[in-house]
């Protein structure tokens, strides 16, 4: 059977590839792949390549038959997929695979929302499974069936029935014009983004003969070959979902002319009864004796067609709600059988796999939760629960509640607390914008304004001299020595550069400043700062929001980045085992010592996420997260830890709470804590 191929797409947004792939153009066995992806350039790139080089490799010049090499490639290409979007290279994923064999026999499989069509006699019919909610970027299912001739198949990235009507589609291909020409006008009208495949049959001489004999017989009796998950192995999340072949649409052979005659005649017959019959209902109108036995037949008549409609109208919403009963019944299966298998994966150490899994259940009991029909909401919610536990055991959550300290509105009922320093066991410093309160165990001091006129930006302890910094708004730098408020000057003459955070460490004060893209490094003289010295050499600061000194320098950045600088150079660091995202939204990075962990807050969940202090080679290793529960619990201010590990301090607007730790987790290895 021969068959023409040609392939189309719309004009590609940035970011995004549209790429048609079809081999075995000079054999009779044909493979067809279209591709649509975003992401990073390098990310989609490697796509293409290695599906290109999996399809040649394991279809086109594999051995088998064609169904069981098809599936053994989608199988590889699903790792491709998954390995590809955990690694963030590529964002999104949307392709169609196929394999036409010589005897017309035409296998497809598809990941995320690209879909078939098959259009035979002028009937549209889609190949592929549509499902609602998020598409999955995997190869679920293989569709198998034959083709006929003049049949046309349309593959697409995108779900043509959003623009066509089945009627559309059917009407393009008989046209006899350039199919994919006058589809791609279209969805580039409607702004939508697709690759397409165009497969044109053409039946040879003796089929042509046999007509709708032999053909027609072969597609419909040739069995439909049972479509079979494309992961069936340990590593398939999907493999409970329905199986699926393609259809053969049957041709309609009907005597038309006979049928014709008697359908007019009866036609006519019952045209003239419908007109005697008006007739006569309106010269009953007109009648005075009759008039009323008219008005009750017409009462009649209007109450019949409206319980018609009314019937009509149940019925359908009946049908509805029963589809969409079986539909959200099916989605929390899928849920549950989610649920096991990140157990599962839990089980094997692929906590990746498994909070990937859990991720993509939460959405689909999501999905079940907004349905208007208000079916499975409670069991949505108990699967909401569950997931959640779920999560949480797998990522070590420690939900909470913090203990009160102290309440420092007792002393100022307007306080807005900013900063928070730790001096020594049980003493603390809390600073708003003008003034200073001393902590001391459970018990506030009256505050004691800094300065008149100044208003305090960042503060910080500098253990060396004893004494406390302050950065306020005048472009000055305020320390507090033996109790009295001191005004220090830099050699440097054009006086402090501006920041947003400032630490010590040893006899030097860093001041960030990530709008210039550097830290700037002071050395504390007898009654005076040294001129300013640039000590960033590489890194890349823009969008940091605090730091952590402890030899090496910690910078957090507002998208959840961690830039290790050592002597101002950047130096390889990485957190492994870090659940997706959990640094996102953390504002402050604290280090208590040299050998102690990485503690990260978010003040917005109340949330701090740990972490051990790294090795020579930038290695840190994720350890746990707690969750503060507490009703009294404003938006976190700042962080404190104590050398040991042993309690943890958070500061809200207005009280100071804290938080026994469980026990420490030995470090992976100890910084450099050399004078810079």
């Amino acid at each position: 059977m021969n068959i023409d191929v040609s392939s189309g797409r719309t004009r590609e947004p940035a970011g995004t590839d549209l790429v048609p792939v079809v081999l075995g153009e000079e054999t009779g066995e044909k493979v067809f792949l279209i591709l649509h992806s975003e992401g990073r350039t390098s990310g989609k790139e490697t796509l293409q390549e290695e599906s290109t080089s999996i399809l040649q490799r394991a279809v086109a010049e594999g051995d088998g038959d064609a169904y069981t090499r098809l599936e053994g490639a989608l199988k590889e290409l699903n790792g491709l997929f998954r390995g590809l979007i955990l690694s963030g290279a590529v964002r999104d994923i949307h392709a169609l695979v196929g394999v036409f064999e010589e005897d017309g026999m035409l296998h497809l499989s598809h990941a995320g929302r690209a879909e078939a069509y098959l259009i035979r006699e002028g009937t549209t019919a889609q190949i592929t499974e549509y499902s609602r909610g998020k598409p999955i970027p995997s190869f679920v299912h293989i569709a198998s069936g034959p083709l006929e001739g003049k049949d046309h198949v349309i593959l697409s990235t995108q779900r043509l029935l959003r623009t066509f009507t089945p009627a559309q589609l059917a009407q393009v291909t008989t046209h006899g014009g350039d199919v994919l020409k006058e589809i791609v006008s279209e969805l580039s009208s409607e702004k939508e983004i697709a690759c397409l495949l165009h497969i044109a049959v053409h039946a040879d001489k003796q089929a042509a003969l046999m007509g709708i004999g032999e053909g027609s017989r072969r597609g419909r009796e040739l069995p439909m070959k049972a479509g079979r998950s494309a992961r069936q192995g340990k590593s398939s999340a999907m493999n409970l979902l329905s199986k699926i072949s393609l259809p053969s649409l049957p041709r309609l052979n009907v005597k038309m002319p006979k049928l014709l005659e008697r359908k007019e005649r009866k036609s006519g017959n019952t045209m003239m009864g419908l007109r005697d019959r008006m007739d006569s209902f309106l010269s009953d109108l007109r009648d005075p004796k009759r008039k009323r036995r008219a008005h009750l037949l017409l009462l009649a008549s209007a109450v019949g067609i409206f319980l018609v409609f009314w019937i009509v109208i149940q019925l359908s919403l009946l049908s509805q709600k029963s589809q969409s009963r079986e539909e959200l019944k099916t989605l929390v299966e899928q849920i549950d059988t989610d649920i096991k298998t990140a157990e599962n994966r839990q089980l094997t150490g692929d906590n990746d796999s498994a909070n990937a899994i859990l991720d993509r259940a939460e959405d689909r009991a999501k999905q079940v939760m907004e349905n208007e029909s208000g079916l499975y909401r409670g069991e949505a919610l108990n699967l909401l629960d569950r997931i959640r536990q779920k999560k949480e055991e797998l990522n070590n959550i420690v939900r909470i509640p913090p203990r009160l300290v102290v309440n420092l509105s007792a002393k100022n009922a307007n306080i807005e607390a900013q900063g928070l320093m730790g001096l020594s066991d049980g003493e603390f410093l809390v600073y708003d914008r003008q003034q200073m309160y001393r902590v001391l165990l459970n018990v506030a001091d009256d505050p004691v304004k800094l300065d008149d006129q100044e208003l305090i930006l960042d503060g910080t302890a500098f253990p060396r001299f004893q004494s406390r910094l302050f950065m306020t708004t005048g472009n000055s730098l305020i320390e507090v020595i033996n109790g009295e408020p001191t005004i220090m000057k830099t050699e440097d003459p054009a006086g402090w550069m501006s920041g947003t955070d400032i630490k010590t460490y040893l006899r030097y004060l860093y001041l960030l400043s990530p709008e210039k893209n550097q830290i700037y490094k002071y050395e504390r003289l007898n009654n005076r700062y040294s001129p300013a010295s640039e000590y960033n050499v590489n890194g890349d600061l823009k969008g940091a929001v605090d730091m952590a000194i402890d030899g090496d320098v910690y910078i957090l950045k507002d998208d959840g980045q961690v830039v290790k600088l050592l002597r101002g150079e950047q130096k390889p660091f990485t957190i492994r085992n870090l659940p997706e995202g959990a640094l996102l939204g953390m504002t402050k990075v604290f280090k208590p010592s040299p050998t102690g962990n990485l503690y990260f807050l978010n003040p917005k969940e109340g949330r701090i996420v740990v972490a051990s202090s790294d090795s020579d080679l930038g290695e840190s290793s994720y350890i746990r997260q707690y969750v503060l529960e507490s009703q009294d619990l404003g938006t976190l201010k700042d962080i404190y830890v104590d050398p040991d590990d042993a309690r943890l301090y958070v500061l809200d607007d207005k009280r100071l709470f804290s938080v026994d730790l469980q026990a420490p987790v030995p470090t992976a290895g100890t910084a450099d804590s050399t004078d810079q």
